[in-house]
């Protein structure tokens, strides 16, 4: 029963977004033959996903390439077990928006998707790494994020976005990149847990092999939430595959059917 039930709000978290879940799979079939150079492959051609992960000239794991998330968490972070610690005001609001059908997600107004909902968001990314900066082009709403590895640190007086300020460093072969600098507008994800302007985000990002990549999430929002908590997405490296043009806005029908209860 309790599986049951799970599967049920999952699949509930799922449905007003189900439309950008076809638009993804789509995009993991392009340039079939435009084979990807650098793909470790088996004798019969096959990519070799359980390959050694490559490394850059400085020793350190490379990251580049064409990933997609395993979607564990597109729809919801608390699945699994997930134990969310809500202040009850946001508490309150998450149920609030999961009885409206979350029909008021900024997504349905074409409004940016936030962090960490745009690590776990079922389009595919493409990473290209540097020594300076790690930049992520996401195939969703056709943006990027820039991961800056200089030293840098997130000017105090930074204006709030809505997918902040990232800046990372090596921990042994992990790359951990602290986000700060939020405006408090997005949610965490399709679900409806909130999200404050006091958001920081850590991600811990461990490639294991060629193909497979680990993101540790840690959510620190002491507005919304008692105590940090900690999710982990899955990665999956996509060879021969780039990404496409995805416009929110281009041919949208389905804000008139967002209505709520």
């Amino acid at each position: 029963m309790l599986v049951l039930m799970k599967a049920k709000r999952l699949l509930a978290a799922l449905l007003p977004v189900i439309g950008v879940l076809l638009l993804a799979s789509v995009a993991w079939a392009q340039w079939l033959n435009h084979p990807s150079t650098g793909i470790p492959r088996t004798a019969d051609g096959r990519p070799n996903l359980s390959a050694r992960a490559p490394r850059t000239a400085g020793g350190k794991p490379d990251l580049s390439g064409v990933w997609r998330p395993d979607f564990k968490y597109f729809g919801d972070l608390a699945v699994d077990g997930v134990k969310v610690p809500f202040q009850p005001w946001a508490e309150a609001l998450f149920n609030e928006r999961q009885a409206n059908n979350r029909k008021d997600h900024p997504r349905a107004r074409c409004l940016p998707i936030g962090m960490p909902q745009m690590i776990a968001s079922p389009f595919p990314v493409k990473m290209i790494q540097t020594a300076g900066v790690l930049v992520i082009l996401y195939e969703a709403e056709n943006t990027f994020r820039q991961i800056f590895l200089d030293g840098r640190q997130v000017p105090p007086d930074a204006q709030p976005t809505w997918r902040g300020y990232s800046v990372g460093h090596w921990d042994g072969d992990d790359l951990v990149v602290e986000i700060t600098g939020f405006n408090g507008q997005s949610w965490l994800d399709y679900a409806g847990h909130p999200q404050t302007d006091a958001l920081r985000l850590t991600e811990r990002l461990s490639r294991r092999d060629f193909g497979h990549m680990r993101i540790q999430i840690t959510i620190d929002d002491r507005k919304a939430y008692t105590m940090p908590w900690t999710v982990t997405e899955e990665y999956l490296f996509l060879p021969d595959a780039d990404l496409l043009e995805e416009v929110c806005l281009e041919n949208e029908k389905d804000a008139p059917h967002m209505v709520g209860k």
